[in-house]
C-alpha cells in the first residue's frame, strides 16, 4: 500500500487508517488510554516483539497520536503519552470494541466500566447535528470541488 497516497487523499477514512490502521497501533492506544506509558509495559501487555513495538510507537509518535516524554536522563528513558489526537481516537476504539462484542463476543470478554457509575459503557455514534445514530439513515459521499 502507498501510505503517503492514503494519508493525503480525499477519503478521511484512508487518512485516518494511514495513521492507526493496524491492530498493534490500536492496541497500543488502548493500553495508553488505560494508563500504560512505558515500552516494557506495552511489550508485556501486548506480547509483541520489541522491533514491532518500536516501529509502532515511532509511527504513532510521528503521526501525532502519542508524544515521547523523557523520564530518565541516565539511562535515557522515555514514556509515551496520548496527545489530543490520540485522546480523540479513543471513542473510535470504544465503538470498535462494541462492534466486536456484538459480532464476535462469544466466550469470556472484557467490559469497559464507567468509573463514576460502575456501569459498562454502551458506545453509540451519532450525528452531532441531528442526533441520529449513524447507520440509521442513508448517506452519500460528496467529493471536494477541484
Amino acid at each position: 500500500m502507498d501510505n503517503d497516497k492514503l494519508s493525503t487523499g480525499t477519503c478521511p477514512i484512508s487518512r485516518g487508517l494511514a495513521r492507526v490502521g493496524d491492530v498493534w497501533s490500536m492496541l497500543i492506544l488502548r493500553d495508553a488510554s488505560l494508563g500504560l506509558t512505558r515500552f516494557e509495559q506495552f511489550r508485556t501487555s501486548l506480547g509483541v516483539a520489541p522491533n514491532i513495538l518500536t516501529r509502532r510507537l515511532k509511527a504513532l509518535t510521528e503521526g501525532g497520536l502519542l508524544k515521547k516524554v523523557r523520564y530518565s536522563k541516565t539511562p535515557p528513558r522515555d514514556e509515551y503519552q496520548l496527545t489530543e489526537a490520540g485522546r480523540d481516537f479513543l471513542p473510535v476504539l470504544h465503538v470498535i470494541a462494541a462492534w466486536g462484542r456484538k459480532h464476535n463476543g462469544a466466550g469470556k470478554i472484557s467490559d469497559l466500566i464507567d468509573v463514576e457509575t460502575g456501569a459498562a459503557i454502551e458506545p453509540v455514534v451519532v450525528d452531532n447535528k441531528t442526533n441520529a445514530p449513524l447507520g440509521s439513515r442513508a448517506l452519500r459521499l460528496v467529493m471536494p470541488a477541484n
